[in-house]
């Protein structure tokens, strides 16, 4: 009768190890990774500035104009204005410092065409009389 007994109390430390073993791989599979995405959306909506061309959770594209505490007024066409809450910001599509300033932006020469005759790629194959 004490083997029966010791050989039940061993078995109980077994499921309370896969318990938190379950809880181990959900925590990295699942809440790290939301914490990260969650931190870098904050990140990106503190560092919102005037002129930042973004896209809003609805999908609506913007040029920021201002920014305060927690509202972000965006231009959607020109001499129209809304207010957005900073949250509710997705992403940012272009950023003020990847801008170049309209002074600082060069437009290539075109390049030379040179005129060669055009060549008939078609051949004719019909019989000739």
């Amino acid at each position: 009768m004490d083997q029966a007994a010791e050989a039940s109390g061993g078995g109980s430390f077994t499921p309370l190890l896969l318990i938190v073993l379950l809880f181990a791989v959900m925590y990295f599979l699942m809440i790290r990774p939301q914490q990260k995405r969650r931190r870098e959306a904050a990140q990106m909506q503190n560092a919102l500035g005037p002129g930042d061309r973004i896209v809003t959770i609805g999908g609506l594209h913007g040029t920021v104009v201002a920014v305060s505490d927690d509202v972000v007024t965006l231009e959607i066409a020109a001499g129209v204005q809304v207010d957005f809450a900073r949250p509710a910001i997705a992403r940012v599509v272009t950023s003020t410092a990847a801008v170049p300033a309209a002074d600082e932006i060069v437009e290539p020469e075109p390049a030379p065409v040179a005129e060669e005759p055009i060549v008939n790629p078609v051949t004719d194959t019909r019989k000739k009389d």
